[in-house]
C-alpha cells in the first residue's frame, strides 16, 4: 500500500472526530471467530503491513454466507467499500484494505482506498478506557450522496467504525452497513439501544454527559452499544473522567 503511511503522517489530527446517531443501523457482519484470525500464521505479518500475509489470512477466513448477507442488506444499491487504513506501531495494517479488495472482487462493488486514518491509536490489546480516550480520526475523499459499507479487520467496542461512519456522513455520504473479518459476538451490535442509553444516563447523570460532549464533541446517544455498556458498568462518573484523562 504505497503512500498510505505518508498520507497519514502528513495530515492534521487536531479535529475531534464527528459521530452521528445510529438509527436502525444493522449489526456488523463478522466473517470468522477470533481464534481463526488471530492465531493464523499470517496474522502478525498482515497487521504489520504484509500484503501477501493479509491475502493469505483473508482467503482462509472469508465467509461467503456473510458476503451474501451483505448483498441482501444492500438490496438494489451498489455501495462503495471503504476500509479503515490503520497505522499501527508495527506498520500500516494491511488486513482491512485486502479484505475490502476481496469483497470488491466477490460482490462487484467499487472500493475507495483514499480514506485513511490520520492518527495512531494503538487499540490492539488496549483496555476500554484507552479505546474511549484515544479515538481514530479520518480524512480522504467522500462523494456526497454515495452509499458506503465500512470494512475493518476487527470490531471491539466499535469506536473506530463509529468514527469512520461519522466522518463519511459528515461529508454527505451515507453508511449502509459494516463488515469485519473478526470480533467478539456481542460487539457486532453497534447501534445504541434506548434501554442502554437510559441506563447510562440514569447512573451517571447529565454532568458527565456534558463533560463528555466537551471532551469528545458528541453526546451519549452517539456511543456504540459496547461503549455505553462499558461506561454504565463503571462505578462512578469521577472514575470515568480520571481514567479517560490518564489514557489521554
Amino acid at each position: 500500500m504505497p503512500g498510505v503511511r505518508e498520507k497519514m503522517q502528513g495530515m492534521s489530527a487536531t479535529i475531534k472526530p464527528p459521530r452521528t446517531q445510529w438509527g436502525n443501523f444493522p449489526d456488523v457482519l463478522i466473517h470468522a471467530g477470533e481464534s481463526a484470525v488471530k492465531q493464523h500464521s499470517a496474522y502478525k505479518a498482515a497487521k504489520a503491513g504484509g500484503d501477501d500475509a493479509a491475502t493469505a489470512l483473508v482467503l482462509d477466513t472469508f465467509n461467503m454466507e456473510c458476503a451474501h448477507a451483505l448483498l441482501r442488506i444492500a438490496g438494489d444499491s451498489v455501495p462503495t467499500l471503504v476500509s479503515a487504513h490503520a497505522l499501527e506501531r508495527e506498520g500500516v495494517n494491511a488486513i482491512p484494505e485486502v479484505f475490502a479488495e476481496r469483497l470488491s472482487q466477490v460482490l462487484g462493488w467499487p472500493a475507495e482506498t483514499g480514506v485513511v486514518q490520520t492518527n495512531i491509536v494503538s487499540h490492539t490489546g488496549a483496555n476500554g478506557f484507552w479505546r474511549l480516550a484515544c479515538q481514530a480520526e479520518f480524512d480522504g475523499p467522500v462523494q456526497p450522496g454515495r452509499t458506503y459499507v465500512l470494512v475493518d479487520d476487527f470490531v471491539g467496542m466499535g469506536g473506530t467504525l463509529a468514527n469512520l461512519r461519522g466522518y463519511i456522513e459528515s461529508k454527505g455520504g451515507r453508511v449502509l452497513a459494516a463488515v469485519c473479518l473478526t470480533g467478539k459476538h456481542h460487539s457486532a451490535k453497534l447501534a445504541l439501544s434506548p434501554e442502554r442509553l437510559h441506563e447510562l444516563r440514569s447512573k451517571h447523570g447529565t454532568e458527565l454527559e456534558n463533560w463528555w460532549v466537551g471532551r469528545f464533541a458528541h453526546a451519549f446517544d452517539a456511543l456504540t452499544e459496547s461503549e455505553a455498556r462499558y461506561l454504565a458498568r463503571t462505578e462512578t462518573a469521577d472514575t470515568i473522567r480520571d481514567r479517560i484523562a490518564e489514557a489521554q
